[in-house]
Protein backbone atom coordinates (compact mmCIF):
# COMPACT_ATOMS: atom_id res chain seq x y z
CA UNK A 1 0.00 0.00 0.00
CA UNK A 2 1.14 3.17 -0.60
CA UNK A 3 2.27 5.51 2.23
CA UNK A 4 0.86 8.68 1.00
CA UNK A 5 -2.40 6.56 1.29
CA UNK A 6 -1.85 5.27 4.80
CA UNK A 7 -0.85 9.20 5.37
CA UNK A 8 -4.92 10.18 4.64
CA UNK A 9 -6.03 7.49 6.38
CA UNK A 10 -4.88 8.84 9.39
CA UNK A 11 -5.37 12.45 8.27
CA UNK A 12 -9.12 11.64 7.64
CA UNK A 13 -9.66 9.85 11.37
CA UNK A 14 -8.29 12.64 13.01
CA UNK A 15 -10.63 15.32 10.89
CA UNK A 16 -13.43 13.20 12.13
CA UNK A 17 -11.87 13.10 15.68
CA UNK A 18 -12.74 9.01 15.61
CA UNK A 19 -10.38 6.35 17.01
CA UNK A 20 -12.74 3.77 15.33
CA UNK A 21 -11.42 1.08 12.58
CA UNK A 22 -12.09 1.99 8.98
CA UNK A 23 -13.88 -0.56 7.07
CA UNK A 24 -12.54 -1.23 4.49
CA UNK A 25 -14.76 -2.94 1.14
CA UNK A 26 -11.49 -3.22 -1.44
CA UNK A 27 -7.44 -1.88 -1.51
CA UNK A 28 -5.30 -3.58 -2.91
CA UNK A 29 -6.49 -5.41 -6.39
CA UNK A 30 -4.47 -7.64 -8.69
CA UNK A 31 -4.25 -6.33 -12.44
CA UNK A 32 -6.14 -9.25 -13.20
CA UNK A 33 -8.45 -9.38 -10.43
CA UNK A 34 -9.15 -5.57 -11.67
CA UNK A 35 -8.93 -6.74 -15.36
CA UNK A 36 -11.93 -9.78 -14.60
CA UNK A 37 -14.36 -7.12 -12.24
CA UNK A 38 -14.02 -4.64 -15.38
CA UNK A 39 -14.86 -7.12 -17.83
CA UNK A 40 -18.01 -8.27 -16.24
CA UNK A 41 -18.66 -4.79 -16.08
CA UNK A 42 -18.64 -4.10 -11.83
CA UNK A 43 -18.05 -0.28 -12.86
CA UNK A 44 -14.02 -0.35 -11.72
CA UNK A 45 -11.95 2.06 -13.95
CA UNK A 46 -9.95 -0.10 -16.38
CA UNK A 47 -6.38 1.79 -15.02
CA UNK A 48 -7.42 1.68 -11.20
CA UNK A 49 -5.71 3.35 -8.76
CA UNK A 50 -6.41 0.11 -6.48
CA UNK A 51 -3.58 -1.62 -8.66
CA UNK A 52 -0.58 0.96 -7.42
CA UNK A 53 -2.38 0.52 -3.62
CA UNK A 54 -3.06 3.75 -3.69
CA UNK A 55 -6.73 3.78 -3.62
CA UNK A 56 -9.43 2.68 -0.74
CA UNK A 57 -12.83 1.94 -0.58
CA UNK A 58 -14.15 2.53 3.14
CA UNK A 59 -16.83 3.23 5.92
CA UNK A 60 -16.11 4.67 9.17
CA UNK A 61 -18.67 3.35 11.66
CA UNK A 62 -19.81 6.38 13.99
CA UNK A 63 -19.59 8.51 11.24
CA UNK A 64 -22.12 8.77 7.99
CA UNK A 65 -21.03 8.69 4.62
CA UNK A 66 -21.59 12.36 3.78
CA UNK A 67 -19.93 13.18 6.49
CA UNK A 68 -16.72 10.82 5.75
CA UNK A 69 -17.26 12.14 1.93
CA UNK A 70 -17.33 15.92 3.31
CA UNK A 71 -13.91 15.14 5.50
CA UNK A 72 -12.08 13.50 2.79
CA UNK A 73 -12.78 16.42 0.13
CA UNK A 74 -12.15 19.05 2.62
CA UNK A 75 -8.49 17.45 2.90
CA UNK A 76 -7.94 17.70 -1.12
CA UNK A 77 -5.38 14.82 -1.14
CA UNK A 78 -6.92 13.04 -4.35
CA UNK A 79 -10.23 11.07 -5.44
CA UNK A 80 -13.12 10.77 -3.76
CA UNK A 81 -15.80 8.47 -5.00
CA UNK A 82 -19.39 8.42 -2.98
CA UNK A 83 -21.28 4.64 -3.24
CA UNK A 84 -24.19 5.66 -0.96
CA UNK A 85 -26.07 2.32 -2.16
CA UNK A 86 -22.62 0.02 -1.88
CA UNK A 87 -22.43 1.58 1.32
CA UNK A 88 -18.52 3.44 0.81
CA UNK A 89 -16.85 5.86 -0.01
CA UNK A 90 -13.67 5.51 -2.29
CA UNK A 91 -10.54 7.52 -1.63
CA UNK A 92 -6.96 7.80 -3.21
CA UNK A 93 -4.29 9.88 -3.98
CA UNK A 94 -4.54 9.94 -7.53
CA UNK A 95 -5.37 13.48 -9.09
CA UNK A 96 -7.92 15.83 -7.42
CA UNK A 97 -11.10 14.65 -8.83
CA UNK A 98 -14.85 13.81 -7.27
CA UNK A 99 -17.73 11.77 -8.44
Amino acid sequence: MNTGLLDLLHSLQATLGSRRRFEVFSAYRSPSTNAALFEEGHGVAEHSFHMAGKAIDIRLPGRSLPTLRRAALQLRRGGVGYYPRSGFVHVDVGPLRRW
